[in-house]
């Protein structure tokens, strides 16, 4: 099969030096190309800025924003026959981007948000026989609000897990599907979850 794979996070500027982010690594999304590849998949990567090499084997788009993001996978996703959405995606960003530098004032500053794109969403929108595999990072009512993102992005399963996930290389995560039934659970090193989530996948759909 041929896949894509998101992973890292997003950024969004407020001027031209500063930005929102999050602590995203980019370890799990690059551990999932990594187990694809190993698999005999051919992979697209596309990556926000982390430290990290990309897996050999891959194609790697880099990009920074969530538009570039967007614009790449739709791009990807025409010639792929699932994604893998790993990445940490800024949800918001300034409604207007100041040019160069803003300096200090001494004053209060209001910064204006709006939402991004939800690439996700859109991927899950034209997904016709492809499938989808999102993942969810929820603090509260975990298992509903990952379930609730699973329907409203149209994805065939997604990924649980919680904040503690950000930047270890450990986690533990519940694979959701839409009933709402765990279909799996996994602990361990962000590695050996990404090969286990890669078996899960080449069982469900590499013989399609």
């Amino acid at each position: 099969m041929r896949v894509l794979i998101t992973a890292g996070p997003t950024r969004e500027y407020l001027d031209e030096v500063r930005y929102l982010s999050n602590a995203s690594s980019g370890r799990m999304g690059y551990a999932v190309a990594a187990a694809a590849v190993a698999s005999g998949h051919e992979v697209v990567l596309v990556t926000g800025p982390v430290a990290l090499s990309p897996p050999a084997g891959c194609t790697v788009v880099p990009v920074e924003t969530t538009e570039q993001m967007g614009r790449a996978c739709r791009e990807a996703f025409e010639n792929c026959d699932g994604v893998v959405a790993a990445a940490a995606v800024c949800d918001y960003k300034p409604l207007h981007r100041h040019e160069g530098k803003m300096s200090k004032t001494g004053d209060v500053v209001s910064i204006e948000m709006i939402e991004t794109d939800d690439v996700l969403a859109m991927l899950g929108a034209v997904k016709a026989r492809r499938f989808v595999v999102g993942f969810a990072l929820e603090a509260s009512n975990p298992r509903e609000r990952a379930l609730q993102k699973l329907r409203a992005k149209n994805c065939d399963v997604i990924v649980l897990n919680g904040p503690e996930a950000i930047g270890a290389a450990e986690n533990s995560v519940e694979l959701i599907d839409p009933s709402g039934a765990v279909v799996a659970t996994w602990k361990g090193l962000k590695e050996e979850l990404a090969t286990r989530l890669v078996e899960w996948i080449d069982r469900q759909w590499a013989a399609d």
